[in-house]
């Protein structure tokens, strides 16, 4: 038997996606960082602010960052100024540098918490044995940028990776030195 197309089309549901903002996130502007740094400081959350100026500096996808080990940014007591982590998506090592700023939150933020370099940066509050999870730092993400009066379905994770890379840009107009600072082997996936 034969259901009339009216009644199919009542039943079906609604796509995952319906009525959100998809594709590419923004990325933030200098003045939206500064804003963003200065809400965790307010709050006096040490592990957040490292967190963000970490994943600015290093254009990493939130499972890359998220996973990183104290032995990969510190060395003889001193934050790196420069680090090296391997993409889990690509299999792949990225170098990046750690800014002053990042240095000086990340060092704070591991003197508070402690550990060894085979510690994680960011463990989780949960099992101080496994990382941070990468929903909890969207959700971070997502707390910032509303905290600072941005709409949360215009920025993610993502956009954080894409910051200092569209920084460069805008200042370079060098398009293959943003490709290779990402880690994107194809042309097509920067433009994305």
């Amino acid at each position: 038997m034969e259901m009339p197309e009216t009644e199919m089309t009542a039943t079906r549901r609604p796509d995952w996606n319906a009525g959100k903002s998809v594709g590419a996130k923004r990325a933030l502007k200098p003045k939206q960082i500064w804003k963003i740094r200065f809400f965790p400081n307010e709050r006096r959350r040490l592990r957040d602010r490292a967190l963000f100026d970490l994943a600015i500096d290093s254009k990493l996808r939130g499972c890359d960052l998220v996973r990183m080990k104290i032995g990969d940014i510190v060395n003889g007591g001193q934050i790196r100024t420069r680090a090296i982590v391997m993409q889990q998506k690509t299999s792949r090592p990225v170098q990046f540098e750690i800014l002053p700023d990042a240095r000086a939150s990340l060092l704070a933020w591991l003197e508070r918490q402690g550990g060894t370099v085979d510690n994680y940066v960011f463990p989780s509050r949960v099992d101080r044995n496994r990382h941070l999870s990468t929903r909890q730092y969207a959700r971070l993400v997502d707390e910032w940028v509303s905290g600072i009066g941005l709409m949360r379905s215009e920025y993610g994770t993502h956009s954080l990776r894409r910051t200092k890379a569209s920084i460069i840009y805008r200042a370079t107009g060098n398009f293959r030195a943003v490709q290779v600072l990402i880690g994107y082997s194809k042309i097509e996936n920067t433009a994305s």
